[in-house]
């Protein structure tokens, strides 16, 4: 977008902070958490968007906490539901843009399946999910996107044995219109994708690679391992899918931009007397 995030209170008439709540976060010291918080508010201070118009949703976890950290408004979620209640928001109020920050667990076991949905879809809104491969909140238990021969908790003393989720193979497949894979390691290289990813009419799907430094201390390793993607972001599917083939999910940066139409539904404005739909409710 040829922008420097630092300069972002110098296009618009708000700064980052503006955008910050006066509520401090609790993650552990170190989290990725705090950068992908810090990147949110670089986005939404370019893009020069009011508090109000603006609507973050989340679930349970440690990443959704963030609509608490935030000068917007905001709905604190039940486990695993948050893409659901964006919807509805969405759907009712086209006029805000709307965010739902989540986790891997939150979004991909208990959410999984609200997380097809949305994809399909392709409602406008930009899902954030900071991934650390494990449960950090209730003391480090494998998550969908965990190794399978992980052996660091009690209850998967050998490891969880099967196959982690891929979320951006999930992603294109059911249909999301715009995908990328960003580390919390670069705050400002993220707040340039999640503008990107706002500005994106459809469902954008922004995955990213926040380390637990708490129950993955060796997470601290991907500053140095994360790279930029060979090749450039595509709107073809099919060069998508043949890319995701060689992805060993260190890779950085746009996956896939479509052109697949927004989801809007229509509606029509009726006048009902209350009396009447009391009527509906007598058993």
């Amino acid at each position: 977008m040829g922008m420097n995030m630092n300069d972002a209170a110098s296009t618009t008439a708000l700064a980052p902070k503006d955008y910050k709540s006066s509520v401090k976060p609790v993650w552990c010291p170190g989290c990725g958490d705090f950068s992908v918080l810090s990147a949110i508010t670089k986005a939404l201070a370019h893009m020069g968007l009011n508090p109000e118009d603006v609507a973050v949703v989340s679930g349970i976890g440690c990443s959704s906490r963030i609509p608490a950290y935030l000068n917007t408004y905001g709905f604190h979620g039940l486990h695993g539901r948050a893409l659901p209640l964006a919807t509805g928001l969405k759907v009712a109020r086209p006029d805000l843009t709307v965010l739902v920050a989540g986790g891997d667990g939150d979004g991909f076991s208990i959410g999984g399946n609200h997380f097809l949905h949305a994809c399909r879809r392709n409602i406008d809104l930009t899902y954030i999910v900071m991934d650390n491969q494990v449960y950090g909140m209730t003391k480090g238990q494998a998550s969908p996107t965990t190794a399978p021969d992980w052996a660091r908790s009690k209850m998967t003393p050998h490891g969880p044995g099967i196959n982690p989720f891929h979320p951006l193979i999930i992603a294109l497949g059911a249909g999301a219109n715009f995908i990328a894979r960003v580390s919390s390691h670069d705050p400002n290289g993220t707040a340039k994708t999640i503008v990107e990813a706002i500005r994106h009419p459809g469902f954008s799907f922004v995955h990213v690679l926040s380390p637990c430094v708490t129950y993955q201390p060796e997470q601290r390793e991907w500053k140095k391992l994360v790279r930029p993607a060979p090749v450039e972001a595509t709107s073809d599917a099919g060069r998508a899918a043949r890319r995701l083939l060689t992805d060993d999910n260190l890779y950085l940066g746009v996956l896939y931009h479509g052109d697949r139409e927004t989801y809007r539904p229509r509606f029509e404005t009726t006048k009902v007397d209350p009396s009447q739909l009391e009527q509906e409710f007598i058993i």
